[in-house]
């Protein structure tokens, strides 16, 4: 019997997936089933090198498992794995901004790449939400660590992406600023409507979130 299709979200359906070190096949795991749903935040907590970060690559169709099947669908069309990444925003602890654009033109970039003409009066507006209507011409070795990444959660869901997938987006940041920037991905997330995944080791930032798991020797397990 076929699982049942739930729509505007990503399914993963018993998926298993390891990686080869020298001559060893590192599990990392087996038989994992999640349903991430668009309009949801998702937190996924875990110690460090349990599959965190392959599990959300995995969702987003980066990379394939090994064992299973992802499947993504928004409304009742099922996506491709090309159609996929292009729904889906990416947030990264690193903040990966092209360090020879300023910040307008860095969140411009993404709209411009799809021959949207109005590319830079969106990216003002974004810079506008984010607070950096001050910051359009500075490139991001003038701008603090987390200036940057209000910019690079902005670049993410510029684009109206059904999805985002945040590996990590505090990492880098103090206390203080780490929870401006965790207000500021839920806010988006809220005011967009996209579904939220965030991989993160910050217990707070995971307590945000509508519903929370946790991946600890190859299992997943929900977080009360």
């Amino acid at each position: 019997m076929s699982r049942p299709v739930t729509q505007n979200a990503i399914t993963l359906d018993k998926v298993g997936h390891h990686f080869v070190s020298g001559d060893k096949i590192v599990h990392l795991f087996d038989n994992l089933s999640l349903v991430l749903e668009k309009g949801k935040t998702t937190a996924i907590i875990g110690p460090s090198g349990v599959g965190k970060s392959s599990l959300l690559a995995l969702a987003a169709g980066l990379e394939t498992p090994k064992v299973g099947g992802v499947q993504c669908h928004v409304g009742s069309k099922l996506l491709s794995l090309d159609e996929m990444r292009q729904a889906s925003g990416f947030i990264f602890q690193q903040f990966h901004l092209l360090p020879e654009l300023d910040a307008l033109n860095n969140l411009a970039l993404p709209l411009r790449l799809r021959g949207d003409k109005g590319a830079y009066n969106t990216a003002e507006e974004w810079l506008q939400k984010i607070g950096l209507s001050d910051r359009a011409d500075h490139k991001p070795s003038q701008l603090s660590g987390g200036e940057q990444q209000r910019i690079a959660i902005a670049r993410a869901f510029i684009t109206g992406p059904s999805f985002i997938f945040a590996d990590e987006p505090t990492g880098n940041l103090d206390e203080k600023t780490s929870a401006v920037i965790t207000d500021l991905m839920f806010m988006c997330a809220r005011d967009t409507g996209a579904g939220l995944i965030i991989v993160t080791h910050s217990r707070a930032l995971a307590a945000r979130a509508d519903v929370c798991f946790q991946l600890s020797a190859g299992k997943l397990e929900a977080v009360a």
